[in-house]
């Protein structure tokens, strides 16, 4: 028996959250949702590609609404293009983890830029297409 049905290609939006931090020497402010709300915390990064780490002791935070705000000038700088992992500690306990990817690009950064082009015109909504499948079924 064969068959076939018409599918049309639907676009689904895949979001990932993660902290975007510049190159910059200055404060940076970073607003995060904790486990719970600390008015100290210390804030760990470690860089991915050398797998070395950073920690920011006694740094002071404010509220919000529902976010912890960190404002924390970073020395070394962080390195452009590059992910750091970051760990935001009450005393010993974690209350917070997150990816942080650093560039001075504006936001929102394409990894991909002018590598993909909008179709235009007529085929601008062809994105249809065809599934073919066979079934055999055994007689007994």
């Amino acid at each position: 028996m064969w068959g076939f049905f018409y599918v049309q290609n639907l676009k689904i939006v895949r979001y990932i959250s993660m902290k975007h931090l510049t190159t910059s020497a200055s404060a940076q402010t970073l607003k995060i949702i904790p486990r719970s709300y600390a008015s100290t915390v210390s804030m760990i990064l470690r860089d991915d590609s050398t797998n070395t780490s950073t920690t920011y002791s006694s740094i002071s935070t404010s509220t919000d609404k529902n976010y912890l705000v960190i404002s924390k000038a970073l020395s070394p700088v962080l390195v452009e293009g590059r992910f750091y992992d970051m760990t935001v500690k009450e005393g010993a306990s974690v209350i917070y983890k997150d990816k942080i990817f650093c560039t001075d690009q504006t936001l929102p950064y394409t990894v991909n830029s002018g590598e993909y082009t909008t179709p235009t015109g007529n085929d601008k909504y062809d994105n249809d297409y065809l599934i073919i499948w066979k079934i055999e079924q055994e007689i007994n």
